[in-house]
């Protein structure tokens, strides 16, 4: 038999809220994970291409998470040391499930190189954006995520990956001109 939902328990503020998770109210707990997991599972889902895999990164993500709050020292915005939690996890899901390599020699040629500049009818919906990246190749859509979306620097995200800072500069680069010329054909083909 399902259990009932547990009533909602209000809180005056992030820390007491924060405060409460810890010393285990599960209420509180589940007015956390509510607030915050539509937007954990979509950057999960930025990572991961099948929606299962996100799931199971965004559960994760908050095991994780609701461990290490006795250590969170609120520096910073919480939902962004969430976000970075939950960007790790999917990176891990990221290794165990794809190969991260990209061959180059198949996205070298020319015609898979952007040739003009984006204008402004060839703006795009976010959602229209994310569908777009969903197509990249992994290495080059993770990078673009970490760079673009998430704010890491080329040598962070070389670190987090396991390249060189050389590798994130260049998958940054040609996710870029893959990006602009599916963005460029998506424009002629609408018209």
């Amino acid at each position: 038999m399902p259990s009932a939902p547990l009533p909602t328990l209000t809180v005056t503020t992030e820390a007491d809220l924060i405060a409460a998770c810890v010393r285990g109210e599960h209420r509180a707990q589940r007015q956390l994970y509510d607030q915050l997991a539509g937007l954990m599972l979509t950057v999960c889902r930025r990572y991961l291409k099948r929606r299962e895999d996100a799931e199971e990164a965004l559960i994760l993500g908050f095991a994780k998470m609701f461990r290490a709050l006795p250590n969170y020292r609120f520096e910073g915005s919480f939902e962004g040391w969430v976000r970075r939690i939950m960007v790790n996890e999917a990176l891990m899901q990221l290794r165990q499930r794809e190969m991260m390599t990209v061959s180059f020699e198949d996205f070298a040629q020319p015609e898979n190189l952007a040739t003009t500049a984006a204008t402004a009818d060839t703006q795009l919906q976010a959602e229209d954006l994310m569908a777009l990246l969903a197509t990249l190749p992994t290495g080059y859509r993770t990078v673009f995520n970490l760079y673009a979306l998430e704010g890491y620097g080329h040598q962070e995200i070389a670190e987090l990956l396991g390249i060189s800072e050389g590798t994130s500069k260049s998958q940054l680069s040609k996710a870029r001109a893959m990006l602009q010329r599916r963005v460029q054909f998506s424009a002629i083909s609408a018209n």
